[in-house]
């Protein structure tokens, strides 16, 4: 069985010295790709250089993640497009997070929007990053919808009918991660009912560690826990959901 993990912080301080180990973890529990979402321009020089050193193994998304979003986010989206032929994968992980508040609220609308059109324009697929935000993500995307864009909803952790929802904007998928293992988590319901073709598997790591390991650092190598989890929940072996979600991140993803 071969996995994808469609959404890994590996050059985040958390890995600091580790990441060539980290990496090789992954790719002994059966973890052939590692994408690697983008954040600002304090991490960005780090990703790519990490990208560079596993080639074909991790790849780079470029984008301006929304929690670093603040009045001068325009300087930050110059900073970003000096990387534009770098080859990447996705504009990401883009989008709207209000949980610590709206301070920024109408910068990151703004953000995202010019976000979204430089992926059109890019012809990329866009990672979403959403929290908090659900309405105005919506209304995003009627604004954006003669764009034409695909993409995937990061940590998804919304409903079934959110996913009917955003599949009226055409070819868009959810990553899963640990929180579908949660034993209190209400996604297992969704997850029952999202077909499997549109369902891409990730693990935010060092973020959001699957059960038996919640509590430590989160690792790629843990995408199989992910795995069994959306098996059992659907009936099917963790080798169907294996080969279904990473056709479906290699198509998304053009790796």
């Amino acid at each position: 069985m071969q996995f994808i993990d469609t959404h890994t912080h590996i050059y985040d301080e958390a890995f600091a010295g580790e990441e060539d180990a980290v990496i090789l973890r992954a790719r002994e529990a059966g973890v052939a790709v590692m994408l690697q979402p983008d954040v600002d321009s304090r991490e960005r020089d780090a990703m790519f250089a990490l990208v560079d050193r596993h080639p074909g193994e991790l790849y780079a998304m470029l984008g301006l993640y929304p929690g670093s979003v603040d009045k001068g986010w325009r300087g930050e989206i110059d900073a970003m497009l000096r990387y534009r032929d770098r080859k990447v994968v996705a504009l990401g992980e883009i989008g709207l997070d209000y949980h610590y508040g709206a301070e920024f609220a109408a910068e990151q609308r703004e953000a995202f929007r010019v976000q979204m059109e430089l992926a059109a324009e890019m012809d990329l697929p866009v990672n979403i990053h959403l929290r908090e935000a659900t309405e105005d993500f919506f209304r995003i995307m009627d604004d954006c919808r003669g764009l034409h864009l695909r993409g995937s909803l990061h940590a998804f952790s919304g409903s079934y009918e959110t996913f009917q929802r955003v599949q009226k904007y055409g070819e868009w998928y959810v990553g899963i991660g640990g929180v579908v293992t949660f034993r209190k988590a209400s996604l297992a319901e969704a997850v029952k009912r999202i077909p499997l073709d549109r369902i891409i598997l990730e693990t935010d790591s060092p973020y959001l560690t699957p059960t038996p390991y919640r509590g430590t650092r989160n690792e790629s190598k843990y995408i199989p826990l992910i795995a069994a989890k959306v098996a059992e929940l659907k009936g099917l072996g963790v080798d169907e959901v294996a080969e279904v979600t990473t056709a479906s991140a290699r198509r998304l993803f053009n790796i």
